[in-house]
């Protein structure tokens, strides 16, 4: 056994107080875990005593120092011969206190939350509620044209069968109609009252001093994808591929990354929040901004490297998205973003700001030719970067040249393949077992 985020070991109830700690932390961050005594942290197996009253001490001691109460399942458990106790626990009423102070998870130790911090999670907790709660939006507000392209779609991708009946069935399949009062993700996805606004501009250099263009958009969250995604391809930049016949536009910044961001800017914003989503274009990026806290504990590195489960702040409203396929999987926005740039060779930010999150999309410059210099530029660094790292070592896996240089995998193999295809590296051997050769 290996400590976790999710996993604490203790060599025995002599570390109940730590243990207590450890379990808000973890409920804090994950809302379950287990926890063992008779297992060092390093993963040996120890044993501990137990008698008949040992258990039930456990689960009192943690009754009584955690609030809100958590009721654990505590039981014996023999491992490699020796006696443990397994406590497993799991509670979705964040924040949790442990003797009077809230903990946070992270990586395998406890951290005591600031006052900032332990607000960010009750201002998260309480947002987490607002998309299914009742809004002052009646049926009659649904737009059903809306609602009709929501369902076509849905069903053109296979995630849904259902086919259009009403409004009314529809939102209340979808749980967004309760009560009969339509929910405030069913307003801010469907309602025809314009309940959100995206403030968008183009300015004429790197800072906000001078706009060329300033727009308003007001529409529901499916109207402003749509105005948000044509504002930006209407002021990127553009070059033409004229290596077949065929004459394609290929836009400075992948058009698949910028759907992404934008999906990912409603999804995951707090609709509490008074600022409107905003898009600001300048001379050397693009920056698409959201208000709301980035989840405690983690770090946009964290959702692209690992295969995190997604932590949802409008969960009814990342459903419908899932189902129209505006987003492919829970949690992986970040990291198909990510991936887009690196093919492309368009080097991406995800700014965790005090209020607020961007992502920000360095521009290109394009030269007369028609090929893209700042592009042309980081394809060089970062074919001298992996060509370092495997004359450092011959035997480096793919992995390992994604992590070291935070790059995504596919952008790695992609990489390598074109080194190959240059005469500039070679394979010895299997892709298990071989070694690279840098000619």
């Amino acid at each position: 056994m290996q400590e976790s985020e999710t996993l604490e070991l203790k060599t025995s109830t002599s570390e109940l107080k730590e243990a207590i700690i450890s379990i808000s932390a973890i409920l804090n961050k994950h809302q379950k875990g287990e926890l063992y005594f008779g297992i060092s942290n390093q993963g040996r197996v120890i044993g501990q005593q137990i008698t008949e009253n040992t258990l039930s001490g456990v689960s009192q001691t943690i009754v009584n120092n955690i609030e809100p109460k958590v009721y654990p399942e505590i039981k014996a458990e023999e491992i490699e011969g020796k006696s443990c106790i397994k406590v497993s626990f799991e509670g979705h009423e964040q924040p949790y206190f442990a003797y009077g102070k809230a903990y946070m998870r992270v990586a395998d130790e406890d951290r005591q939350l600031s006052a900032k911090e332990l607000e960010n999670l009750i201002l998260r907790k309480n947002a987490t509620k607002f998309d299914s709660s009742k809004s002052d939006c009646t049926i009659d507000d649904i737009d059903e044209e809306t609602l009709k392209n929501f369902i076509l779609k849905a069903n053109e991708v296979k995630r849904i069968s259902y086919k259009y009946a009403n409004k009314k069935e529809v939102l209340i399949k979808f749980g967004l109609l309760v009560d009969g009062k339509i929910t405030q993700a069913g307003k801010l996805l469907f309602s025809n009252k314009a309940p959100l606004e995206v403030q968008s501009a183009v300015f004429a250099g790197i800072n906000k001093v001078t706009f060329l263009d300033i727009k308003q958009f007001k529409g529901n969250i499916f109207e402003l994808l749509r105005l948000s995604e044509s504002y930006i391809k209407e002021h990127i930049n553009w070059r033409a591929k004229l290596e077949t016949r065929t004459r394609e536009e290929i836009p400075e910044i992948p058009l698949r990354a910028i759907t992404e961001a934008l999906v990912n800017s409603f999804c995951h914003r707090d609709y509490l929040a008074p600022e409107s989503n905003k898009i600001a274009i300048y001379k050397d990026r693009v920056d698409i901004w959201n208000p709301g806290d980035f989840p405690s504990g983690y770090t946009p590195l964290d959702f692209i490297t690992a295969d995190l489960p997604s932590i949802l702040r409008n969960p009814l409203v990342a459903n419908i998205l899932y189902l129209s396929a505006d987003i492919e999987k829970w949690g992986s926005g970040l990291r198909r973003i990510k991936e887009a740039c690196d093919l492309d060779f368009v080097p991406v930010k995800f700014d965790v700001l005090k209020y607020g999150f961007s992502v920000i999309f360095e521009r290109q410059e394009f030269a007369e030719a028609g090929m893209m210099k700042t592009g042309e530029k980081t394809r060089e660094k970062t074919r001298e970067k992996i060509i370092a790292l495997i004359r450092e070592n011959h035997s480096i896996t793919s992995d390992e040249i994604a992590r070291r240089l935070h790059l995504t995998e596919k952008g790695v193999e992609w990489q390598l393949k074109k080194l190959k295809e240059n005469d500039l590296i070679r394979r010895i051997g299997p892709d298990k077992g071989g070694h690279w050769e840098v000619k």
